[in-house]
């Protein structure tokens, strides 16, 4: 189909804010509507819920605020809607909304897909091991969820049957908006190059408002971030993607803004491994059009792999901590002092009883640099994990319970009680053929067919790598912060951290590429990252991608860091130095940022 397909993206994560709906339906000439709730834990809270209620299991927000307010306009503007808000229970979350739909006395046809729940098959995959740990399955009984991430060949069936709306389970985040585009313009899933194009413009949707200024490095840039406007991608049947925004919203839409977002949690940029397509964005290439519209081109493909993602779930565990405040000269100090006794008490007792040590301690303390006088003001947070939840509590309470006795200036935020253990869910990640995957469509109470495609692949083919050229001068060096020279965000994946760096100025890249090496990056973090770093370059974007391995304590709320997700890596690595010829800074420096 000639022309171009509009599609907004609506949501980013469960909890996202209803208001980008009304903000997108004003959008002329929206076509899509695609809206992201899942990430792993979100799927094992869905599933204790589905496990206390059958009805229960599914992203209830997306019916109650997203659709219900705006479905006469849904409706008369004939937009569709895609949204995997099923979770673990697509056809409840159907029903839900079959209900306001009829209450209206709307004509709107609401289609299903499922199958990626694995849970009653669990036994058939016990000799899996953890794909990127090795630890072996967990105990049947332990686990929550078990999904497979599929591709967008199911909700392009349901579109093609005629639904207006498709609710899925665990799809790949991207796979909404790809789905939208091949239905529209007919591509068929082995035309690879813009199969990687519509799964590229998925991902600048999949998470909201992170591709039109929110989380990025030049936040000021973005105006007022409370109105900040939802993202717009426009796609052609060529592949080629226009990213914008809502007219008179706030935020930004830069190359740099889109750029990282474009490598937000990713690994290898040249082999991004998804169900339907192996992307390579390496070439990616951002061109700005106007104030809000940014031009996305040269996304590749290939092959599939024949085999897709499942993430378990499961419970290891218990874990709690407590977050105090301190001031006062030596404030650090007195800080760590506390936190030992506190766990010096709890272990003292757990001796006593013959309970086995913590599994897991973390203590941390944040704060500035101590003055001249020595007057410091500190954060506190100690946390600990133990399979038992009674030593968990047993280390709550002597901590707390020897608050009377800590060195002076610790105090709290007070009226919430003691915390209480929480059961630890850990991610465990492994492959299955694709055709171990049944999937089913359902439309209207009626079955429809589609044909899975053929895998070409059994492994993820990689475009050869390459980096940049070496950065030479005679000039004098001169050190300064990265956030000088480059742009950055950084996320995760499991265990895994990813910082994207992009360059302010194509020159700077090979100074920048020689600056983090892998060994220097491990040096900033320090015993933070437990595994290797990767790097990969970008030469379309002028950019790098590091991946930090064995990053995050275990990631997640299986990890008791503060920052369980890498959210500030990146701000740790733009404060690093890079030496740069001094030369190279007495030219416009690309909107770094002044105070630089």
């Amino acid at each position: 189909m000639a022309g171009k397909l509009t599609i907004g993206g609506a949501s980013g994560f469960w909890g996202e804010t209803a208001q980008s709906v009304p903000q997108l339906l004003g959008h002329e000439g929206l076509d899509v509507l695609v809206f992201d709730y899942l990430a792993e834990i979100t799927m094992s809270i869905l599933a204790r819920a589905k496990a206390k209620d059958e009805t229960a299991g599914y992203a209830r927000d997306f019916v109650t605020d997203a659709m219900a307010p705006n479905l006469h306009d849904i409706a008369k503007r004939n937009i569709k809607v895609l949204s995997n808000a099923g979770g673990l229970n697509p056809q409840a979350c159907a029903r839900a909304l079959q209900i306001e739909i009829t209450r209206l006395g709307l004509d709107l046809k609401v289609a299903t897909v499922e199958g990626d729940d694995l849970m009653p098959r669990r036994d058939r995959y016990t000799d899996k091991r953890e794909m990127f740990s090795n630890r072996a399955f967990p105990d049947a009984d332990k686990i929550t969820s078990m999904n497979a991430y599929f591709g967008a060949g199911p909700i392009i069936a349901a579109l093609d049957a005629g639904a207006d709306i498709v609710i899925t389970g665990r799809c790949v985040d991207s796979a909404l908006t790809l789905a939208a585009a091949a239905h529209h313009f007919g591509w068929g899933m082995d035309d690879f190059d813009r199969l990687a194009a519509g799964s590229l413009a998925g991902h600048l949707l999949e998470c909201g408002p992170q591709a039109t200024g929110g989380n990025f490095t030049d936040w000021q840039e973005a105006g007022d971030l409370a109105a900040i406007g939802y993202p717009v991608i426009e796609i052609e049947d060529d592949g080629v993607i226009t990213l914008t925004k809502p007219a008179g919203t706030g935020g930004c839409v830069t190359p740099a803004s889109v750029a990282e977002q474009m490598l937000y949690e990713i690994g290898d940029p040249r082999a991004y491994v998804l169900p339907d397509v192996t992307c390579d964005f390496s070439e990616v290439k951002l061109e700005q059009e106007d104030a809000t519209r940014v031009r996305i081109t040269g996304a590749k493909g290939q092959s599939p792999t024949g085999q897709l993602k499942v993430s378990l779930t499961h419970m290891n565990g218990y874990r709690a901590g407590h977050v105090f405040f301190f001031n006062g000269r030596d404030a650090r100090r007195k800080a760590e002092s506390y936190a030992n006794m506190g766990l010096a008490r709890a272990r003292a007792k757990m001796t006593q009883l013959g309970v086995p040590e913590f599994s897991d301690v973390c203590v941390e303390t944040f704060g500035g640099t101590a003055g001249p006088d020595g007057y410091e003001e500190i954060t506190l947070k100690t946390a600990v994990r133990h399979e038992d939840a009674r030593a968990v509590g047993l280390f709550l309470k002597e901590t707390m319970g020897a608050a009377l006795a800590t060195p002076p200036g610790m105090h709290m935020f007070t009226g919430g009680g003691r915390p209480r253990p929480s059961p630890v869910v850990e991610l465990f990640s492994f492959l299955v053929p694709a055709e171990d995957v049944q999937l089913s469509v359902t439309l209207e109470g009626a079955s429809v067919s589609f044909e899975a495609p053929t895998s070409l692949s059994s492994k993820a083919p990689t475009t050869p790598a390459t980096e940049p050229e070496i950065a030479t001068t005679t000039a004098p060096l001169t050190a300064v912060p990265l956030e000088r020279l480059a742009w950055a965000r950084s996320g995760d994946k499991g265990d895994k951290a990813n910082i994207g760096v992009i360059a302010r100025d194509p020159e700077f890249l090979p100074w920048i590429w020689q600056a983090l090496t892998p060994e220097r990056v491990a040096d900033v973090f320090g015993n933070l990252i437990q595994g290797p770093v990767e790097r990969f370059y970008l030469p379309g974007t002028h950019s790098m991608n590091l991946l930090l391995h064995a990053a995050l304590g275990g990631g997640g709320v299986a990890s008791l860091r503060n920052d369980p997700q890498a959210k500030s890596f990146a701000q740790v690595l733009l404060n690093t130095s890079v030496p740069i010829p001094s030369d190279r800074l007495t030219h416009d420096m690309k909107g770094a940022p002044d105070a630089l």
